[in-house]
Order: C-alpha cells, then structure tokens, then sequence
C-alpha cells in the first residue's frame, strides 16, 4: 500500500505540524526526577501493541555477538534485540521533550572490537528550525548513554534517511569514528565520539540543500565513503587508507543510474564491495538504479545488477526503480542480498546470489507470510506485500539463512528464506493523532493515527485482530468522534482512495463510508465531531500544507451536507457531551470561543481575547457535563469555562498545557481524573489531577518521556488511573499504577 499524501515521513518537516513543535517559546528546564508525593503510586507504562508501523531505516546485527542487533527509525528511536524475550528494546525512551529532534535516529555504528559498544548519530530534521543534531554513545549496548552535541544538523527522517550508514567506528582504531552528514561535510572523532571536527582532506563539497555523504563502509583496513550529490559523471565513492588522504575510487560507475550510492556491504571472502545505487536519494522519487562491486585488491569493477529499471509490467505499467539494501553472507563466499526500492508497479523484492552476482534470485517468487501478529499489513486486502521502502537489509553473521528486511511499515525475517513473518515484537513507531476511550463495549480503545489509519484495540497487548479500520481503508487519520450519549456511534476522517469518512454503529468495529460527502473533503479531510446522540456530524477541513476550507454540516449520517459559514476555517469541532443541540469552535487565528446551540448550523463569538496565534491550541470538554470546556493553549496555561465558553479562567496551578483529556475519577472524587501534558514548573511532563487542577502530580517518569507528546491523552472511562497518550514516532503509552 502506498502512503496518504499526509504522510508524516515525507511531508511532517516544513509543516503545520512541525511548526507546532517551535511556535511557542519553550522555557527550558532540567529533566528533573520524577517524584512521586506521599500516598501517589507510580506508574507503570508500556504500548498498546499495534506492531511496527513506521519505516525501519537500519539493521545492523553485530559481526562477533550472536543475535546481538539493533534497529534505527525515522523518527521513533533505536532498539536493541533482547533475543531471550524475542523482543526490541526501546533505547531512547529518556529523551524529553525539549529533545524531541533527537528521537530520528540518522545512523547507526558497532564496533566490532568492543561489543558493549554502540553510536547513535541522531538529528530528524536540517531544517533551520530544528535543533542541532547530538551523538549518543554507550558502553553497555544502549542501557546508559553518553551525549555530545554537535554544531551541525541531520535529517532522519528526511530524503535519503534510507541510506547508509552514516556512522562508522575505523577498522584500525576503536577510538575513531567518521560521521557523514547531509549539509556539512565528513567529520572525524579521535576520541571515541567525545568530540567532533570536520574530517581534512576528503575532496567532496557540501551544499545547503544536498545530501551530503551518504554511505560509510569498511573494507579490511579502508573506509569508503559514498557522495549523494554528484551529478551523475563526477565521482561519488572516495576511500582512505590511512584515515588521512581520501582519493576517488578508480573506475567507478558513473550515469543516472549510479548517481547516488544509496548503501554498500563488504564479502571479506571475496574482497569485494558491493554498492546500490540509484537517481535519486529516496525512499521516494527513485525511478531507475543498479548494482555495482568493486574487487578491492585490484580496482576491479563489475555490473551486477540483478534486472534493469523500466519496462512495463504485464498489464502495461511503468515499472522504474532504484536498489537500495544491500548485506552480504558472513559464512558463504560471493553470497549477498539486494533489495529494489520504490517499485511500486512490479512491487519491491529482494534478490539473492550466491554466485558473486552472476546470478539472481527474486525471494518474492517463494515468499510465504504469516501476519498474523500484526494483521493491519493486510492493508485491507486478502494478502500482504512483499514491502516498500525496503533499504535496510541485513543477514546473521552467524546464520546464513536468518535474514530480516525493513519496510515503510515493519520489519521482515526468516529463518529458511522462504517463510516469512514480522520481527518487530516490541517496536512500535507509530505517529499517533486521534485516541478514544469508550465508556462503554468490549474495546477500552479506539486509536487514529499517521498512515495507519483508525484501529479497534480490543486488547492493550495484541495488535488488533480486525486490522486497520476498512471500508473504506484510509491512511492518515483526521479526525475520530465517539457520540457521547450513543457511545455504539462512531464517525473518523481520514485521507483514502475511497472515500475520506465513515461512520460506525458497532463502537468502531465495522465501518461504512458516508453516502456523500463535501468535494474538499478529497483533498483536505480534517477533525471530525458527532453531537452527544449522533444526529448531527461537523466535519472540518484542512489541507496537508495547513489550507483552511469551510466547515460542513449533516443531519442524516452523511447522506447529504451544507456548508457552515459562521464556522471558523480549519477549526476543530467540539461537541457537549450531555446537549445535543451544543457545539463548540475556537478561533485560534483570534482568540475566540464560538458556540452553536442550533446542532451546528450557525456558530456566535462568546469569548474573546484569549490567546491566540497557534492552531495546535486544544479545547476539549468534560464528560458528562454540558457547557464545561478546558482550553490547552500551550506556555500561555491552561484555561476553563462552565458556561460554555461565555468567560474563561486561567487555571493557576498550570503553568504550561499542551494537550488534555479526562479518565474514570479517584475513589470519592465528584469529578473525572484529568490528565494533561503540561507543565507545573518548567518541565513538560505527563500529569493527573484527581481534585479538578487544583494539585497536580507527575506520573510519567525521567525513563519514559519519548520526546514530543503533545498531540492528544485521554483517560479511561472505566479504569481509573489509567491512561491514554499518543507520541510522534513511539506509539501509543498507556500507564496506570503500579
């Protein structure tokens, strides 16, 4: 399945939703420790399980430690592979939010000499309004780490995040690293990453805007280096023998199918190095390729590859592509694996020879899955694909057999090369917008995020058996309402091929799509609302570059729908939970609260000079009340109403508020537990309040903060304590007490 145009790996960098993260002042403060008050229980989290999700851009398995592994993202961390719990283990959990840029993992380096060792290269955006990147070292395999940060910026989850790696311990000293970024140039570290200088010597030019190195390889006791920004006829590998002079590597291929050295593995057998290449960066955008080795012992290089981009497929379509992957047999000489990448017509592969490349197997022909761990891979249809985005390949060094692959939504392995089942038991990187917790029915979840889609969690601890949510199937999640009278009701928005809305009469199990609905909503789906008994939707729209379009209104389950002038664009819906006759709107451009009190069809100005300027601002109302409405407008506080937005008072005991929700209440509690990500003094932080935002207490701690989390929370209704909160790029955490 190809991605929804609101993918968050190709267009999160640059819009509203990255703004977001830097529109407000940010106050910084100390990762202080979390303390937990006399009589307050801490708390256990863990994700609710869904499997995957996001792009696995890295798998290195370590060259002397059997079934010692560790996995990169774009923008949801490292893990390492706990191979007795048959699990990932997260690895940056501890980053907070002021930190949040560091949660895209750039690139990856063991070191083959000292196994407890690990690099991280972490930085998810170039952009000028994002932070520095910062290398991350540990000695115990990601249990602790050691942080330097750098004066330059990476891009993990940027074009070309799907390269490399960037990052490479010398082959002759344990103590020097080289690191290629995109805009600066190679650098060099002689202290096992402590510090960082740019490397003397190596011949290739940066610019503002390219890709920079995008390959460090080992061969014996040389390092090569690939090039993204060639031209095509310039050269793009250079090597150095001595960690000093670098030279362009003799011979190399040249053209646009060997513009960009995309990944490169070494045979140590054959002393040969094997280099994919492509037009273009990637993951996207790619339309034609090749294989390329280079006998190191005497410059000798060799055309390998497996099938020429181009063509058409069978039924006539375009079939270009690029290679991408590539790893090689530690245990059989002249073995290696490729993979094609952005082959969207033939669909992606893998090929294997065990001939030096004379010779090519596709191991899609054979390939059998098993799924049933992670059913969403389906995709709505009665089988899985073989991938996409497959440009991190690696095979055991200790098992030739046991190879696994990345894809834009998982990670694949097998033990036989032909029967294939997800390896991503704990790895969950999903980008999460949307979260319900009904009061009511089997499921204590129902969940929306990027380019999964709505999902039904009938249990926390196992992906969900119906998969994404179908009928239609849509990518990137919207919106997501639950009527609060008719809980069984539910509506969600979302970008799909057929159809952007539908609506449920089973609490979110089976879906519909509406009958109709408005012409903008093809290109701009937006949040979605239900009024308390589900007579009335309000659906907003908002394109993917942050368009605003006018509100539209429907009385008859989505049958027929008229525009809602009075509505400001773009604007999030909110209904009353107890009158179905209320909804409420906030102006963020002005600082306005707007209600309607004739089901949607016209909305009024109530309250004015709130703040204003940031459209992540949030309002959200308690449930079961009517007319009780909370404002989280980020560093300018948290605010409340309980006159339906006539007046509005700022709540002293918060001093920041980025997104709230409410849960079950305390024993002898008359009102719902509320818990926000917010601030009491100056650190963002995950917190609860069982006396109305009188007192707050934290419930996250300094281990678990995964970056930037201020999308959406909620309680659950039938649970107290227990909570509900969405991450960009780590899934959903729940916590309760321990």
């Amino acid at each position: 399945m190809r991605m929804s145009p609101l993918s968050r790996r190709a267009v999160l960098a640059g819009t509203a939703a990255a703004a977001a993260l830097t529109a407000v002042p940010f106050t910084p403060g100390r990762a202080q420790a979390a303390g937990h008050p006399d009589g307050a229980r801490p708390y256990r989290w863990r994700n609710v399980v869904i499997g995957g999700t996001g792009f696995i851009t890295g798998v290195l398995f370590h060259p002397r430690v059997r079934e010692l592994a560790y996995a990169r993202t774009d923008i949801g961390g490292a893990y390492r592979w706990d191979d007795r719990a048959a699990r990932w283990v997260p690895l940056l959990d501890h980053l907070g939010w002021d930190d949040w840029n560091l949660l895209g993992v750039e690139a990856m380096a063991v070191d083959p000499a000292h196994p407890d060792r690990l690099h991280l290269a972490c930085g998810t955006y170039s952009q000028a309004w994002s932070g520095n990147g910062a290398i991350l070292r540990s000695e115990d395999r990601g249990a602790t780490w050691q942080r330097t940060d750098l004066t330059v910026k990476l891009g993990a989850n940027e074009d070309g995040r799907g390269t490399g790696e960037r990052l490479l311990v010398d082959p002759r000293d344990s103590d020097t690293l080289w690191l290629g970024t995109r805009h600066d140039g190679l650098w060099k570290s002689t202290d096992r990453g402590a510090t960082w200088a740019p490397a003397t010597g190596f011949p290739a030019t940066p610019s503002a805007t390219g890709q920079g190195v995008t390959l460090l390889v080992a061969a014996r006791r040389t390092v090569y280096a690939g090039w993204g920004d060639a031209d095509g006829t310039a050269p793009n590998l250079f090597r150095t023998p001595d960690g000093t002079t670098w030279q362009p590597v003799p011979g190399q291929p040249s053209g646009t199918a060997a513009k960009v050295p995309v990944r490169a593995a070494y045979d140590r057998h054959t002393r040969e190095l094997y280099v994919t290449y492509a037009d273009a960066p990637g993951p996207n955008g790619q339309s034609t390729g090749s294989v390329h080795k280079l006998r190191t012992s005497n410059d000798r290089w060799t055309e390998v590859t497996p099938v020429e981009p181009g063509g058409t497929t069978p039924d006539g379509a375009a079939d270009g592509f690029a290679y991408g992957g590539v790893t090689v047999d530690a245990r059989r000489p002249g073995t290696a694996v490729i993979s094609t990448n952005n082959r969207w017509a033939a669909v992606d592969t893998l090929y294997r020879t065990t001939d030096g490349g004379r010779t090519w197997t596709s191991l899609k022909d054979s390939a059998v899955f098993d799924v049933s761990e992670t059913p969403y891979l389906k995709w709505g249809e009665e089988q899985p694909k073989f991938g996409w985005w497959i440009q991190a390949v690696a095979l055991d060094p200790y098992d030739s057999k046991h190879l696994v692959y990345g894809t834009g939504a998982t990670l694949y392995g097998t033990r036989d090369l032909r029967r294939w089942a997800p390896r991503i038991r704990g790895l969950e990187e999903a980008s999460v917008t949307q979260l319900v917790s009904p009061p009511v029915g089997r499921a204590h979840l129902l969940s929306g995020s990027r380019d999964i889609g709505v999902m039904y969690h009938e249990r926390l601890t196992a992906s969900p058996a119906g998969g994404m949510a179908a009928n239609p199937v849509s990518g990137s999640a919207t919106g997501l309402a639950q009527a609060a009278r008719r809980p069984a009701y539910v509506v969600r928005a979302g970008w799909g091929d057929h159809g952007n809305g539908a609506y449920s009469h089973d609490g979110g199990i089976t879906w519909a799509p509406f009958a109709s609905q408005p012409g903008i909503a093809k290109d701009a789906p937006g949040p979605i609302a239900t009024n308390a008994d589900g007579s009335v939707l309000l659906w907003s729209f908002v394109h993917w570059d942050g368009t605003r379009h006018a509100a539209h209104r429907s009385a008859d389950n989505g049958t027929t729908w008229s525009e809602v002038p009075s509505f400001p664009k773009g604007a999030t819906p909110v209904a009353d939970p107890a009158d179905p006759t209320l909804f409420y709107a906030y102006d963020t451009d002005t600082g306005t609260l707007l209600a309607s009190t004739d089901s949607g069809r016209s909305f009024t100005p109530r309250a004015a000079g709130l703040p204003a300027g940031d459209s992540q601002f949030k309002l959200v109302a308690a449930p079961g009340r009517s007319g009780d409405l909370w404002l989280s407008t980020k560093w300018n506080g948290l605010h409340r109403s309980t006159d339906g937005g006539v007046t509005f008072t700022r709540v002293d005991s918060c001093r920041a508020s980025h997104t709230l929700g409410f849960g079950k209440a305390a024993d002898g509690a008359g009102y719902p537990a509320i818990y926000q990500v917010g601030s009491t003094e100056a650190i963002t932080a995950v917190y609860r309040s069982d006396d109305e935002a009188k007192s707050w207490t934290r419930i996250n701690d300094d281990q678990h903060q995964w970056g930037w989390t201020g999308e959406t929370i909620t309680g659950d209704p039938r649970v107290y304590g227990r909570v509900y909160l969405a991450t960009n790029g780590r899934g959903i955490q729940y916590g309760e007490p321990r």
